[in-house]
């Protein structure tokens, strides 16, 4: 367990464990009714359906009403996640390029409309 654990909300938990794990190319550390988390090497990774966080803290919140979030990784495989990420049915939505804060980062759209950056580590 990591002191920092990024929670995304989703709309169909398999869905999502399946494509994050593709991408990440790693199993999940856990993966129970209402929670799966992939261990990111100093930080967690949670994927909880959207009808879980509803009923934890009501309906004041919509999922996926302008709610987004950026997961960026800096990877040593950056152009290896990348790919994975568009053939396990992400959407690309910038090339791997250099950008000018110094790294070389490519975004993709995942299927619940988060943004996975990954820069070259």
């Amino acid at each position: 367990m990591h002191a920092v654990e990024f929670i995304l909300y989703v709309v169909d938990q398999a869905r999502a464990r399946d494509w994050w794990a593709a991408t990440l190319a790693i199993a999940p550390s856990l993966d129970v009714d209402g929670m799966t988390e992939f261990d990111l090497g100093g930080a967690t990774l949670g994927l909880m359906p959207a009808a879980g966080i509803t009923a934890l803290i009501g309906d004041g919140l919509r999922v996926g009403d302008g709610q987004r979030c950026e997961v960026y990784l800096r990877r040593s495989d950056a152009e290896r996640l990348l790919a994975r990420a568009v053939t396990a049915g992400g959407t690309l939505l910038a090339p791997m390029a250099e950008r000018s804060w110094g790294e070389a980062v490519g975004y993709v759209l995942d299927p619940d409309g988060h943004v996975l950056g990954v820069a070259r580590a």
